[in-house]
């Protein structure tokens, strides 16, 4: 593979999928339709699964950057013999604005090469691959376009320079770049039966009103607090990961890239955890993404539909689909030889008791939208709190979903709190004198075994399980939520204790023996220090956090902690969405020196000292 790294790629997305552009021009991720069909690029995960590459014929240096307020990238080559320049867009449908932005995007990838010196030697070559790499279509020559047809999938590419079809379901094409001229490339998707052609405007049009779409965008979400072009960036990321249809935010849009190159931690993450929810949800309250808030509760209601005594599923498809039976790809080598490659994700079999706490902290923050309750949404906080009661005592995979074995996660049991505590706190207009006095009763009992059992005198910390001595990152969560305040002396001992073990560089891991720093695990604890009156050191940390984005301001999921490399999928939604809340917090300490509180406007409440 051409890229050697996950922070070359580029991230374009329509509001159903998203295309990963890598820094030597070449589009090796695309699953059109949604962000979990199957691919028609996808070199991202072996070399001869799709691609379409377009760069000079010749040495060249890049520099790359979105346009601004905007997810069109544009690419800058370097070469002895000039400059070009090729910008890439996934289009928003015609005249689309605002919040209205990627509800019926046409699907297709646009691409335009202009030269801005000298006369540029360019090569493109165009490689559909379909349903992940298996399929290898014909390529049928139609009058001014390329038509690919192969199973349920039809492409149809136009472009100024006419390609030349090879013998292996290729197309290519050299042509040269003067000063002042442009080519333009255009592939549309659509269904392969039952839909017409895939619509291909035209390039320059398409490009100047995908740019205006998302500039009017941004121009609704007016975020006031520090750090405004980095949550602004990261605000950018997050609606792009969102599915506009239904509203839902995917962790990520890949699948299958490793944790650790050659470990077998590989997952597919385009689809929707309720454990983030409130995460998303606070993120997006932040940036100002109001609307996005009241479409994501929505969702959730959707998702769950009529929750009975079963445990609540943990995760979604981005239309609300329950199975995600994991299948593996054993076609595709994988990510720099790093197998294995898989669809779906068996997580959504698991036990977490953590999401109670997730979906009421979310009510909790948009109550003054829920309330007066409708009916579905009082029955759904009504079983939650009552799962929460019931379920506590559980073991179960955790947060960080532990395969084949359940222990009793700390974290869980302080969102099993999370959602009694809110319960208690939303009082009559949830439940009867009855009802508040078990959930009252249950919410103690939850919080006395946290502090009991949950505490090692050993290590002077938190812990990830019950009476163990094991570390673990998650446990940072206790003063974001409202559990314990981050100046309580216990609380200051497990950030140093957490900081002294699992800290290097300031990118924190998640446990001893994770192979490399979870992004958003360091974002909370620069929350947790600045909550504690540590300002300056918070500071310090977010800054170097935020220096750590690739060139166009993307994070993946992790970060080795000695070479900076970026690993998991990309880009991720949960670091993103860290940085946001983590710049919130910033805010409100800095606005308010005294400031001790936990959560967010209109949120707040603080919580008791142990």
């Amino acid at each position: 593979m051409e890229s050697g790294q996950i922070s070359d790629y580029g991230f374009l997305a329509d509001g159903r999928s998203a295309a990963l552009v890598d820094a030597a021009g070449s589009v090796n991720w695309w699953c059109p339709g949604r962000f979990d069909a199957p691919s028609v690029f996808g070199r991202l995960l072996d070399d001869d699964a799709g691609h379409w590459s377009i760069r000079p014929e010749v040495d060249f240096t890049v520099e790359r950057s979105y346009l601004e307020d905007t997810l069109v990238l544009r690419t800058v080559f370097r070469t002895a013999q000039g400059e070009v320049a090729l910008t890439d867009a996934l289009a928003f449908e015609p005249g689309s604005r605002g919040h209205d932005i990627g509800m019926h995007p046409p699907q297709v990838l646009v691409r335009s090469v202009q030269g801005l010196s000298g006369a540029v030697p360019m090569r493109v070559h165009y490689r559909p691959r379909f349903e992940y790499g298996r399929t290898i279509a014909y390529l049928v020559e139609r009058e001014d376009m390329l038509e690919a047809i192969a199973g349920a999938a039809r492409l149809t590419f136009r472009g100024s320079v006419r390609l030349t079809c090879g013998d292996d379901g290729d197309a290519a094409a050299t042509f040269t770049v003067r000063a002042g001229t442009t080519h333009n490339f255009t592939l549309g998707y659509a269904p392969t039966y039952d839909a017409p052609l895939p619509e291909v405007p035209d390039a320059d049009q398409t490009i100047a009103d995908t740019v205006a779409g998302w500039r009017s965008w941004a121009a609704e979400h007016d975020y006031q607090g520090l750090y405004a072009e980095e949550v602004r960036r990261s605000g950018l990321v997050v609606q792009g990961m969102t599915y506009r249809p239904s509203g839902a935010v995917v962790a990520s849009v890949t699948t299958s890239l490793p944790e650790k190159l050659g470990g077998d931690r590989n997952y597919d993450y385009r689809y929707v955890w309720v454990r983030d929810f409130s995460h998303t949800l606070r993120a997006l309250w932040r940036s100002a993404c109001f609307d996005e808030v009241r479409r994501q509760f929505a969702w959730l209601g959707r998702a769950m539909g009529r929750v009975g005594d079963q445990p609540v599923p943990i995760m979604y498809g981005v239309l609300g689909e329950r199975d995600l039976t994991e299948h593996r790809l054993d076609q595709l080598g994988g990510y720099r030889d790093s197998p294995p490659v898989v669809t779906g994700n068996d997580a959504w079999r698991q036990r977490q008791n953590d999401i109670y706490g997730a979906a009421m902290d979310a009510a909790w923050l948009m109550r003054d939208q829920l309330e007066p309750f409708d009916r579905d949404v009082y029955h759904l906080l009504r079983v939650l709190a009552d799962q929460a009661e019931q379920d506590w005592k559980q073991p179960d995979a955790g947060m960080w979903e532990e395969r084949g074995v359940q222990h009793h996660h700390v974290s869980s049991k302080v969102e099993c709190w999370v959602a009694l505590d809110r319960a208690v706190r939303f009082g009559d207009q949830l439940g009867g004198p009855q009802d508040l006095a078990r959930w009252t009763a249950a919410r103690d009992e939850v919080r006395a075994a946290i502090l009991e059992r949950g505490w090692s005198d050993r290590l002077q910390s938190y812990t990830g399980i019950f009476d163990s001595d094991e570390l673990d990152a998650s446990v940072l969560v206790m003063p974001l939520v409202g559990f314990l305040r981050a100046d309580d002396p216990r609380m200051r001992s497990t950030v140093r204790a957490v900081e002294r073990r699992l800290s290097h560089d300031g990118l924190l891991r998640r446990w001893d023996g994770d192979p490399a720093g979870f992004v958003i695990c360091s974002f909370w604890l620069v929350s947790c220090l600045a909550l504690a009156g540590e300002r300056d050191r918070a500071h310090a940390l977010f800054r170097d956090l935020a220096g750590r984005v690739n060139d166009l301001g993307l994070f993946a999921e992790q970060i080795d902690q000695q070479t900076g490399e970026q690993l998991g999928n990309f880009p991720q939604a949960f670091s993103h969405i860290g940085l946001i809340n983590a710049a919130g917090v910033l805010t409100d300490v800095e606005q308010d020196p005294t400031l001790r509180e936990c959560g967010m406007p209109p949120a707040h409440f603080t919580p008791p000292r142990r």
